[in-house]
């Protein structure tokens, strides 16, 4: 069949009966694995069956159940499992054995041999995914029957069931009343209930995707149905405390479900859900402390998780904006963690809200301004600070505050950009707070004018505003906006403050359009740096500066960027702002979350990496012979960044001119050099085995080493090096076979389990090595 196929099809119906007849009585396991196979063929590369369908299917379904025990010591390894799967890939392959097997499974189905039952099951259900209408429809009361009568295996049931609503989510039908599910509406609503009352997780995970897919059967599911379905999904996503994955899956559900019944949710969730944040905040008030920080947590994540409606958004955004108010009023104690986990929440409905329009500039309106408020209240001078008010301006507070305003600003369309630029912008500008609700403030907003650090803070929301804007939206007093921006960004006062600035220059210079101001704005930059960079108390903050500017126009291929990139390399040998030099080489190879990113329209060219390479590697190596020994670990760190962010197909063609510079490295004290280091070394020992055989004593001499290093994650990165290491040819390995098993008996005793982990993946593949079939 594999070399004469035209010619056995030249036969026509004559050659599968031959087969048939000399397959028939067939009892040899090891022949019956062949006969499968060729059956399968027979069927699936369309040789003619002629009238023989009937036949083919008896002399092959004559093994159904398979009832196979290999005997003791059997030479040959056939296991029943192999027998199983290769006639239940027959025997369900087409839809022409339809009417002769369903009958088959029906009765075994009914059978009191439980292997039985369960194959029966197992291959009704891959036949799911192969049968149509036609070939299932007369049948499904009969299997109904024979499934429901079923008390055990509940498991394998509720998936074959899924299979069949999977499949019958295909069908069309016109007339309402001709949906073969409607019949048995409530016995399957019945059966997903209970399986959701079911202690075991894995039926609970099944019942929860077999209920999705019920609730995505069009005007199926009674009002009533949905309330239970409801009350199930909020009590396995909040009130279960055992069962991780069936809590996200049960919010995700609920997302899905939302989505199709909003006006459900909206009666029978969100008003649990809603009490269950009054009582936190009633904790709260009571100075209890977050006593209950699972709740809260869970709680927020079920708010954001339904926000799959824009009706449903206009319930949940004012609940966790309230909830965020009540948190900042009177002797309430929130920590850091219970308000990132709000805007966190927040983040995750604005994401949603970024498909629908109107949901995003609903989102967009309601959303900003209260934060903004809410942060600006809390900049203000007082004689006696809430807790929270302190919170919100804590760094990790403003860089959570910082996605919410970023996602809820990329969608946005020009023109209701525009509208919220005009009020932002002045807002900082000009202390214009109209805007804003519950603005009565007990001063003036004033984060450029001589404003106190707390004010100049939430510069970094200012960022993540105009920096997510549409490229072709006009802000407001642009050049003043820039020149505040530079003079805060050489402000030693508050590095938060200072680097935000930065930021936001670069993310605004990234999408100015190239011309006269675009130049003005690059030389005011250049002076600033040059200026901070020559002496006094700014030269980390001037160093930050340069150093987003040259990543904003890297980004775009702006001409400036190599001479930026060429001042910066310079740097690599300052006492001072050497080491952070040579990290900046990675901050500008890097994608960064917040400001010049593609999804806040920054212009980010798709080979910007690349070219990075082919401007400045070349520069990095000659630094690097031409330094004293004191500042090659600056270039080596510089160089290890853009190596390990360089596309592999980039990087293997210049291999064998960097890799003695990369070997060096791995000696170089610094553990971010090692690390960085490791992580680019380990894909290319599995890309370019030649090249990296050549080196093999001094990689496995430095890879061990480093499995005894100080830090954590070098010693991982160290043993999974060792582990890419077996990949080389067997040759070149075996002489160091016992050295290496002996050194990595040590890690074996790590104190760390993920270290222990990867000596072990280790160790075992350098035992194999040279093992017949390794």
């Amino acid at each position: 069949m594999r070399t004469r196929e035209e010619e056995l099809k030249g036969l026509g119906a004559d050659f599968t009966f031959g087969f048939i007849q000399v397959m028939d009585g067939e009892k040899d396991p090891r022949n019956l694995l062949v006969a499968f196979r060729i059956v399968h063929d027979l069927i699936s590369r369309d040789y003619s069956l002629g009238p023989f369908v009937e036949e083919l299917f008896e002399v092959t379904s004559c093994y159904f159940p398979i009832d196979f025990t290999p005997p003791p010591n059997d030479p040959h390894g056939i296991q029943r499992e192999d027998l199983i799967l290769s006639l239940r890939a027959v025997l369900a392959y087409t839809p022409r054995f339809a009417e002769f097997l369903l009958p088959l499974l029906i009765e075994k189905v009914d059978s009191e041999i439980l292997s039985a039952k369960l194959d029966s099951l197992q291959t009704l259900n891959a036949c799911c995914a192969v049968y149509g209408q036609k070939e299932l429809k007369d049948f499904l009361p009969s299997l109904w029957a024979s499934i429901r009568r079923e008390s055990n295996q509940r498991r394998t049931i509720l998936e074959m069931i899924l299979g069949f609503l999977k499949l019958q989510q295909k069908w069309s039908y016109e007339d309402k009343d001709e949906r073969p599910l409607s019949g048995f509406k409530d016995q399957l609503c019945s059966l997903v209930f209970m399986a959701l009352t079911d202690p075991s997780t894995q039926l609970q995970l099944v019942s929860i995707r077999t209920l999705t897919v019920l609730g995505a059967q069009p005007d199926l599911l009674s009002s009533g149905d949905l309330e239970l379905a409801v009350g199930h999904l909020y009590r396995l996503s909040f009130l279960e405390e055992d069962s991780q994955s069936c809590r996200v899956a049960a919010l995700e559900a609920s997302g899905t479900l939302a989505t199709l019944y909003p006006v459900a949710f909206s009666s029978h969730l969100v008003p649990k859900l809603a009490g269950e944040l009054c009582i936190e905040e009633s904790d709260l008030a009571r100075g209890d402390g977050p006593t209950k920080c699972s709740r809260h947590r869970r709680c927020l994540q079920a708010l954001s998780a339904i926000s799959t409606h824009a009706s449903i958004v206009k319930e949940t955004l004012p609940l966790l904006l309230q909830h965020l108010r009540q948190m900042n009023k009177g002797n309430t104690v929130a920590g850091i963690s219970e308000v990132i986990a709000v805007c966190q929440s927040l983040q995750q409905v604005a994401e949603k809200c970024q498909q629908d329009p109107e949901s995003c500039w609903y989102f967009h309106q309601t959303a900003i301004p209260c934060l903004l408020a809410l942060a600006v209240q809390a900049s203000m001078p007082e004689k006696e600070h809430s807790v929270l008010k302190k919170v919100l301006l804590q760094d990790e507070v403003l860089a959570a505050m910082v996605s919410v305003i970023g996602t809820a600003t990329t969608h946005l369309s020009p023109d209701l950009a525009a509208q919220s630029v005009a009020h932002i912008v002045p807002l900082f500008l000009d202390g214009n707070i109209t805007f804003l609700p519950e603005n009565s403030f007990p001063g003036r907003f004033q984060p450029f004018q001589d404003g106190s650090s707390g004010q100049r803070r939430l510069v970094a929301l200012l960022m993540a505003f105009v920096c997510s804007l549409p490229r072709n939206v006009e802000i407001p007093q642009l050049n003043q906006l820039m020149r505040e921006l530079l003079e805060l960004s050489c402000c030693h006062s508050c590095p938060f403050s200072s680097t935000a600035a930065a930021k936001c220059f670069a993310g605004l210079l990234n999408k100015h359009p190239a011309g006269q101001q675009l130049d003005e704005f690059l030389q005011l930059a250049v002076d600033k740096v040059e200026a901070g960079l020559s002496s006094g108390p700014y030269r980390s903050q001037a160093f930050t500066l340069l150093l987003w500017v040259t990543k904003a126009l890297v980004l775009r291929y702006h001409p400036l960027s190599s001479c930026l990139t060429d001042r910066l390399m310079g740097l690599l040998s300052d006492p001072e702002l050497g080491p952070a030099a040579a990290d900046g080489f990675s901050l500008l190879m890097s994608d960064c979350t917040d400001v010049l990113t593609r999804a806040g329209h920054a212009e980010v060219r798709i080979m910007f990496r690349q070219r990075f390479f082919t401007d400045n590697v070349p520069a990095l190596v000659r630094g690097f012979h031409a330094a004293p020994q004191d500042v090659k670990p600056n270039y080596l760190k510089g160089l290890s960044h853009v190596l390990n962010r360089l596309p592999k197909p980039v990087l293997l063609p210049e291999l064998p001119t960097l890799l003695s510079l990369l070997l060096e490295a791995l000696s170089c004290p610094d553990s971010v050099v090692q690390l960085s280091t490791l992580s680019c070394l380990q894909p290319l020992l599995l890309e370019a085995p030649q090249v990296m055989s050549l080196h093999i004593d001094t990689l496995v001499t430095k890879f061990l080493n480093l499995s005894s290093s100080p830090s954590m994650a070098v010693r991982i990165a160290a043993l999974q090096c060792m582990h890419a290491v077996t990949h080389l040819p067997t040759p070149v390995l075996l002489p160091y076979k016992l050295q290496v098993i002996r050194a990595l008996a040590k890690p074996l005793d790590d104190k760390k389990r993920l270290v222990r982990k990867e000596a072990v993946s280790a160790r075992g593949e350098w035992f194999l090595l040279g093992s017949p079939g390794s």
